[in-house]
């Protein structure tokens, strides 16, 4: 009887290890598999955006795909939020959530760096890029857009992003500034999160993408010196609105409630946010 109860006893301690280790992320084989099959039984299978309803969905913090996403949860959805996108895609990586709502460029960068990925053909949203700039500061609003309108005009914004995006990727087209540029009006600094390629990310330890360029073209035809600040996504609105930074340019897109914070330059660009789910 003793004998009994001991193996009953040690089945019972060795059970409890092995939740244990599950629940910690322990990684002998029975924990694993114990983990797997957890993970298996609360995955969805998101196909469309119809399938969103009751999915695990994850997104950058303060983003669009964010704000967006967020109208799912009275639905029954959870939305998982990362500080940054890579973050998000990694948890998906992991069976950690069902999806990943982002911008598309991005989006094409994490799922050509990580097998088993794709996106849905389907968009969930499109979207307009802007720059955006205190609401007291109406001057440096008029100055950026008409400076966008000349760029846009002598074909800089075109050949800015066709650098990064299309068949001239690979600083086939870069912007280089005019011989003789001078900057006599001092600094401007700019507010980003150099994690969003090919808008801003780092290359060493310069931030370099769509926007950094774009920034810099719009700079030296004003005669300022840019000056990019990196931090993160959801403190560039309060960066500028405070004034510890001149104008934020970080794939921003313009919607109603930003705009009750902020004022936006025209638009630079048309994006969309798509859907990253498991092949």
């Amino acid at each position: 009887m003793k004998k009994i109860l001991s193996i009953v006893l040690t089945a019972a301690m060795l059970c409890t290890t092995a939740l244990a280790l599950s629940a910690c992320g322990g990684s002998s084989s029975s924990s694993s598999d114990t983990s797997s099959q957890a993970s298996s039984a609360d995955t969805k299978t998101v196909a469309s955006i119809d399938d969103l309803k009751g999915a695990s969905i994850g997104v950058q913090l303060g983003t669009t795909g964010d704000i967006y996403a967020s109208d799912y949860e009275k639905d029954g959805s959870k939305i998982e939020r990362y500080s940054k996108g890579a973050d998000a895609v990694l948890a998906l990586t992991q069976g950690k959530i069902d999806c990943v709502i982002i911008d598309n460029e991005p989006a094409k960068a994490f799922v050509a760096a990580n097998k088993g990925l794709k996106i849905l053909d389907e968009p969930f949203a499109e979207e307009d890029y802007a720059i955006c700039i205190a609401k007291d500061n109406n001057d440096l609003t008029e100055k950026f857009n008409k400076t966008l309108s000349e760029l846009k005009e002598d074909g800089t914004v075109e050949s800015i992003t066709k650098n990064f995006i299309g068949d001239d990727t690979k600083g086939k087209s870069p912007y280089e500034t005019p011989q003789g540029t001078e900057y006599p009006n001092g600094e401007l600094h700019m507010a980003t999160n150099a994690a969003f390629e090919p808008y801003e990310y780092k290359e060493g330890n310069e931030i370099v993408g769509i926007d950094a360029m774009m920034a810099k073209a719009i700079c030296d035809k004003l005669g300022y010196k840019l000056v990019i600040d990196d931090m993160e996504f959801d403190s560039i609105i309060t960066a500028v609105q405070s004034g510890k930074a001149d104008f934020g340019m970080a794939g921003m897109t313009v919607t109603d409630e930003r705009k009750q914070a902020i004022n936006f330059t025209d638009s630079y660009t048309t994006a969309k946010q798509v859907i990253i789910v498991k092949e």
